[in-house]
């Protein structure tokens, strides 16, 4: 399959850090309860469409072990888990590692729908984890970027137990995962984003962004209408940023990546389908990284639609891009905790 490549040097003036809110706006509209989101719920959708594809099988090969439950970190009575994925023999020299985040409109899905591409990267030489974060039914935003840096962070302490490179530790996810990992990245060092870190607590910072299909700006006019529709009480996006874009404008601002680039901002890949829904704010970001230098790269998957990377043949190109440039961007010795 043909890739579309559009890789580019990108930057843009650092906008000031808005404050996070840590509690949304009155949000009082029950919310429905939305429908699973799996690789085989949505196949079921695209099979008519695309009757060539097939669910991306997630079964061991004997180069790769896993790790499965391991808690990384309790929230009240629920114990957040992740699984690793590993080389099964000892490297040579530490690895670099990748944490996915999976998707589900922030309010459904699991960590299992990573499990392929973790698993075929972990083939190639990543330590990868697949994690599972609060959604928006028990905890509204910004509660997943408070448990995706919680998740980076124990992969960091964990590094030496596992063979990890603690200085090229990247964060990726598709979807709503593609836009949650995103601003987990470009929030490095951002202590609001981050209440579990603190003077002395190992960084939660990623040196590389992967986002799969994922929003980068909620506030355009493109996003909103999608993402605001009033036929939608709430929408998925209202579920978890806690009301509509007029009940809680500044949250819908604080949660969009574009608004935290600078000078510091990890390189980004964009993986994006053929829907341009979820391209929204991928080209302004980028325009606003470009005049800061920061490295960035677009790989468009041509007429395929959105959650491709669950499936074949779509996910090899995925995993194949996504290698390529977290070697090139997490060099050894390039990057820090």
């Amino acid at each position: 399959m043909k890739l579309v490549r559009n890789a580019m040097l990108v930057c843009g003036l650092c906008l000031p850090v808005l404050a996070l809110a840590q509690s949304a706006a009155p949000f009082t509209t029950p919310t429905p309860t939305p429908a699973p989101y799996t690789a085989e719920t949505t196949y079921a959708k695209l099979i008519g469409k695309y009757p060539f594809i097939r669910i991306a099988g997630s079964e061991l090969p004997a180069s790769v072990r896993m790790v499965r439950d391991i808690t990384y970190i309790g929230r009240g009575g629920h114990a957040l888990q992740l699984d690793l994925y590993l080389p099964a023999h000892k490297p040579a020299a530490p690895l670099p590692a990748v944490v996915f985040v999976h998707g589900g409109g922030w309010q459904t899905g699991n960590r299992a729908e990573f499990a392929p591409m973790a698993i075929r990267m972990a083939g190639r030489g990543f330590a990868t984890a697949t994690v599972s974060y609060r959604l928006s039914p028990e905890a509204r935003y910004p509660a997943a970027i408070h448990d995706v840096k919680s998740a980076l962070r124990w992969v960091r302490a964990h590094a030496g137990e596992y063979g990890i490179d603690p200085a090229r530790i990247a964060v990726a996810g598709g979807s709503a995962g593609g836009q949650i990992a995103s601003l987990v990245g470009v929030t490095n060092g951002i202590a609001r984003f981050d209440p579990d870190g603190g003077p002395g607590a190992v960084s939660s910072a990623a040196q590389a962004i992967v986002n799969i299909d994922g929003l980068s700006d909620f506030t355009s006019p493109e996003a909103r209408a999608n993402e605001d529709n009033p036929a939608k009480r709430p929408t998925a996006a209202g579920a978890w940023l806690g009301g509509s874009y007029a009940e809680a404008a500044d949250t819908w601002r604080e949660a969009s990546p574009t608004f935290y680039v600078g000078a510091n901002t990890p390189p980004i890949l964009f993986i994006g389908s053929a829907q341009a829904r979820f391209a929204v704010g991928r080209e302004a970001m980028i325009e606003k990284m470009k005049a800061q230098g920061v490295a960035a790269q677009t790989v468009l998957l041509p007429d395929t639609p959105h959650s491709f990377w669950l499936f074949d043949p779509w996910l090899a190109p995925t995993v194949e891009a996504t290698v390529a440039f977290l070697r090139t961007r997490m060099a050894a010795g390039s990057g820090r905790p």
